[in-house]
């Protein structure tokens, strides 16, 4: 989120909504206008309590109130939020009712993985040949990553998303659920606002405030959006160039190592899944995909344990260390760069199908 549509859960299947290209599953939960909304809570001892919001107007006009404060300027205010009158309904029924359906790891990568996919992805490469060879010397990551990326996050630019980025963040901000955040990025959705790198009209993305092209959030834009065409503005919403050296720039800025490799295929005999299950810990952290995988062992360790390649020859000798993914049927050794794909959207789902259209754009 980068994107915000794919939830991996602990048995390693992916719940996705329409976002995710699988059809959603749930019929719209919020009909009425929210503002003034009484909202019911449980607490730890199940007792039932309400907590009266203030209305969205009384709340807005903090908003407005904070980030003049910060100093963004009074006529970004009033094109920013002069038409944010409710919440969007769309919006909280998103949120809440994202994840219906379970679609396991193998099927979903599937999906993603089509034969005309890839030879989209290829065809984009050779489009954009210069300009992603020029950020591949500069940034370290290659064209064929950035551009599956790109491919997985907007269709190869064919969907960014049609909701208002500042009324979608508005609408979070003041629903309780995770307000904390998504207020943060409000502001900072202002600030990019604030410094002319985009007009309120053009500022549209997902449902959850994820923007242009690579779907950035307000505050990965801020740090990661480059200006690499060099007209003044970081554009992720119309600019080839601009648009992958800040996909580059987020992956370098999250750990990406220059030629390296973010991983490989394998094959675990049942034997040797057994073994890895009873003997192999998980991995700490705050994000599901990263405790859905094991802590990093050397190579030799793996062809210890019985791991081999896909076409049953030993793992490689080199001095690496790797964690093991599986999924019901596919397992994979991810090494350093597969956390920093994990970094830009913590699934399995996700890392694996960018990693695999990768190789496969890159073959």
């Amino acid at each position: 989120m980068i994107a915000l549509a794919i939830v991996l859960v602990a048995d390693l299947k992916v719940r996705t909504t329409t976002d995710g290209d699988v059809v959603q599953a749930f019929r719209p939960a919020v009909a009425a206008p929210l503002s003034g909304l009484t909202i019911r809570t449980t607490t730890g001892a199940g007792a039932v309590q309400d907590q009266a919001r203030p209305s969205f107007t009384e709340w807005l006009a903090g908003v407005r109130s904070e980030a003049a404060a910060r100093g963004i300027r009074q006529e970004i205010l009033d094109q920013a939020l002069d038409g944010v009158v409710e919440p969007l309904p769309v919006v909280i029924e998103r949120d809440r009712t994202q994840a219906e359906i379970v679609v396991p790891l193998e099927r979903y990568i599937a999906r993603r993985l089509t034969p005309r996919t890839i030879r989209t992805g290829r065809q984009m490469v050779a489009r954009h040949r210069e300009v992603l060879d020029q950020i591949a010397g500069k940034y370290g990551v290659p064209p064929a990553t950035i551009v599956a990326i790109w491919g997985i996050e907007s269709n190869f630019g064919r969907f960014s998303g049609v909701r208002p980025t500042v009324a979608a963040l508005a609408t979070l901000a003041w629903d309780p659920r995770r307000s904390a955040f998504f207020r943060g990025e409000l502001f900072d959705a202002l600030e990019i606002l604030n410094r002319g790198d985009i007009d309120v009209a053009r500022m549209r993305g997902s449902w959850a405030g994820a923007m242009g092209q690579p779907q950035f959030m307000p505050s990965s834009y801020l740090r990661y959006a480059e200006d690499f065409d060099g007209d003044g503005r970081r554009n992720i919403w119309d600019s080839p160039s601009d648009i992958f050296a800040s996909v580059a720039n987020y992956l370098k800025g999250r750990g990406w190592i220059t030629d390296r490799r973010w991983g490989r295929e394998v094959r675990l005999t049942p034997e040797a899944a057994r073994r890895i299950a009873s003997d192999v810990a998980r991995r700490a952290g705050s994000c599901q995909a990263t405790r859905d995988m094991t802590v990093a062992l050397p190579l030799k360790e793996w062809q210890q344990l019985g791991v081999r390649l896909t076409d049953g020859h030993a793992l490689p000798s080199a001095d690496q260390n790797a964690s093991l993914v599986s999924g019901s049927s596919r397992h994979f050794l991810v090494y350093e760069n597969y956390d920093a794909l994990l970094e830009y959207n913590c699934a399995h789902a996700y890392a694996l199908s960018v990693a695999l259209l990768a190789d496969g754009i890159a073959s």
